[in-house]
């Protein structure tokens, strides 16, 4: 697979309209940001990927949503991922994770394991030469330079832009289960909050197969509070928990908070819907809360997304996500 599929590169990077909009709502939506020609390849690599890795020697890890598992709030905070250690030491590696009702009761796959996989990473953009061009290249660089925000309220990448992991997420057919209401920033947490997420649609993303939804303007008035960190059990097995928010942490606010909903206010009242078609690219802020919904179509939602945050400011050794040996890529070189 070669990495020399065509890119639209429009702008050199956002209007101050787009940016605007970002920094007011916490998400910007980018139709049309990648040529038809690059998703079907982005498209047909995850396919080819999911077809061959194999089963033997996989410890069937589950990718669990909420505060059972690594995304959201809600269920038993800290329930540990089947296959641990598989999921913490993937930030540099292709790994394969199932959906959650992907296995029986007897714990054997109700599926071929092409259409039971939730998501490949976190290494993509380090290993997979075309995913590695999607990610680090001047048009996302020229994005990111858009959207440094260092002073006041939610500040977002900041200096010296990095790439800290990557995936595809699959949201298979009639077992995708949802994700809720959750912030990036607690999962890949820096002093003070910098993460932003670069989300493509490799497929159209709708209500039915499970489209993503914000709360606009949430990033303004909700702190991040806890933190998704690593733990380690009397054996030194690594595992993982959510775990408060240290005293005198940046919580992405400043100090400074918006208006936040009344109190009893109905939380789904608060979201919009984020239908898009392919070759979108969706910009959440990482203290804007977002969403998405189950799969229960005939349809598949694949998306490919990425994360950077600042790579001057504090990324600690208790986040669950750890740098490899070469460390984060560094948006910087690709203009170098």
């Amino acid at each position: 697979m070669t990495s020399t599929t065509k890119i639209t590169l429009t702008a050199p990077g956002l209007s101050p309209e787009q940016v605007a909009f970002f920094h007011e709502n916490g998400y910007l939506i980018l139709p049309n940001e990648l040529h038809p020609t690059t998703v079907s390849a982005l498209l047909s690599r995850s396919h080819e990927l999911l077809a061959e890795f194999p089963l033997e020697g996989h410890p069937m890890t589950k990718f669990v949503a909420g505060e059972e598992g690594e995304n959201g709030e809600g269920g038993e905070a800290g329930k540990k991922h089947i296959g641990d250690e598989y999921f913490m030491e993937s930030g540099d590696k292709v790994r394969f994770f199932f959906e959650e009702d992907a296995f029986d009761e007897y714990g054997m796959l109700r599926k071929p394991k092409e259409h039971a996989i939730n998501k490949i990473g976190h290494g993509l953009h380090m290993l997979e030469p075309l995913f590695r061009s999607v990610t680090l290249n001047p048009r996302n660089h020229a994005i990111a330079t858009s959207l440094t925000k260092t002073d006041g309220p939610s500040p977002t990448l900041g200096p010296n832009p990095v790439v800290l992991q990557s995936m595809v997420i699959c949201k298979q057919p009639e077992i995708g289960a949802p994700v809720p209401s959750h912030q990036d920033s607690t999962f890949l947490y820096t002093d003070p909050p910098s993460a932003v997420g670069f989300w493509y649609a490799l497929e159209d993303s709708t209500a039915e197969n499970g489209c993503l939804w914000f709360a606009p303007g949430s990033h303004l008035w909700e702190p991040i509070r806890k933190r998704f960190v690593r733990t380690y059990d009397a054996e030194g097995r690594v595992g993982s928990a959510f775990v408060p928010l240290e005293e005198g942490k940046g919580d992405g606010l400043g100090g400074v908070e918006g208006v936040a909903p009344k109190e009893g206010e109905d939380e789904e009242g608060l979201f919009v819907m984020g239908e898009v078609k392919a070759g979108t690219l969706v910009l959440i802020h990482g203290n804007v809360l977002h969403k998405s919904g189950s799969n229960l179509s005939a349809k598949s939602r694949y998306i490919y997304t990425f994360h950077g945050i600042s790579g001057d400011y504090a990324y600690d050794e208790r986040n669950w996500l750890q740098p490899g040996e070469e460390g984060f890529s560094r948006l910087e070189d690709v203009i170098a």
